[in-house]
């Protein structure tokens, strides 16, 4: 699969990230877990890429990839064209203020003892790009995402749930980056605030030419917010395609399920369609099924899919699908 393009801000080339099992005193490797195995997709400038699947199938470890805060096992990280994977951390800084990250929990991401300017102006701060005019930079941040500037002063346990994750985003965008990993930014919120915060969201990314990494497993979030969903399980992309695509034709059995999960506010339509439920549990990373990760719990597997592995192939309009029964 050909995903290098001078289009793309971000690219994944079969990206592996693995963490060692380790017992006793002198932490003897008893194996390891796959957490992403073997992972490749693309994102173009001003694009939203969201990344779902169930929680533990190595979303969020992606998203700590792409930002360097692990050193992937194997594999590429391009951002802007530059392999990021292997550089060192003094090589890596100028690249971070590149981007930014808005994470799942707006209260334990602040720092409690800090004012809102602290929070909100540090990326400047580490990366020396701290001038003269930097009240202005944190009144037009704080403008920005819809909070008053004379809120600065205030300490993070002063403001709303809402309000400090609009702080999150203010902070991602201090340094105006090109890419945002957004690591399941509103499942922490009420859905009232939910719909406010992904309207700020898309309007920040119209406004300043935005990419996003969206993860999250919240479905219809994704559905509104995404112009490409990529679907995840056990470590490997399952699915990828146009959002409208893939929520009106679902290709891989696992993406089905899931889909077939989402309530529908109509109770009529609710009770016609069929419920997709799957069977058993999800295998452990740590000791993954051979051939096709699916097939345990998929209801058309067949015996090649307990050995062959399938990879993601092109079924027609971008819409890529790794099922061998596809």
């Amino acid at each position: 699969m050909n995903l290098v393009s001078s289009e793309n801000v971000l690219e994944i080339l079969n990206l592996k990230m693995y963490f060692p099992i380790t017992h006793g005193l002198l932490r003897r490797k008893a194996g390891e877990i796959k957490a992403v195995d073997d992972v490749s997709f693309a994102i173009k400038k001003n694009e939203t890429l969201g990344l779902v699947g169930e929680s533990g199938c190595g979303k969020t470890t992606i998203g700590r990839c792409i930002l360097r805060l692990y050193k992937p096992t194997a594999g590429k990280i391009l951002f802007s064209g530059k392999d990021i994977s292997n550089m060192k951390e003094n090589q890596l800084r100028p690249i971070r203020s590149h981007m930014g990250a808005i994470f799942q929990d707006p209260y334990g991401s602040l720092n409690p003892r800090q004012t809102a300017r602290t929070i909100v102006g540090m990326p400047l701060i580490i990366h020396g790009m701290k001038t003269r005019d930097y009240n202005d930079r944190m009144e037009n941040l704080f403008r920005l995402v819809g909070l008053d500037p004379s809120m600065m002063t205030r300490v993070p346990h002063e403001f709303s749930g809402g309000q400090r994750q609009r702080l999150g985003i203010a902070r991602a965008l201090a340094c105006q980056p090109e890419l945002i990993i957004c690591d399941e930014p509103v499942s922490a919120l009420d859905v009232s605030i939910q719909a406010q915060i992904i309207n700020l969201m898309e309007e920040l990314q119209e406004q300043l030419g935005l990419t996003y990494l969206f993860i999250a497993h919240d479905l219809s979030v994704v559905q509104h917010i995404s112009d490409r969903v990529a679907v995840m399980y056990l470590g490997r992309i399952v699915e990828i395609a146009n959002s409208k695509e893939l929520y009106e034709n679902p290709l891989h059995p696992y993406t089905k399920a899931l889909l077939s999960a989402i309530p529908i506010p109509n109770p009529v339509t609710e009770r016609k369609r069929l419920r997709i439920v799957l069977k058993g549990e999800v295998p452990s990373p740590a000791n993954p099924p051979p051939g096709c990760h699916f097939h345990p719990r998929c209801n058309i597997t067949s015996g090649v899919c307990q050995t062959e592995r399938p990879y993601l192939k092109d079924t027609g309009n971008g819409h890529m699908v790794a099922c061998l029964r596809v």
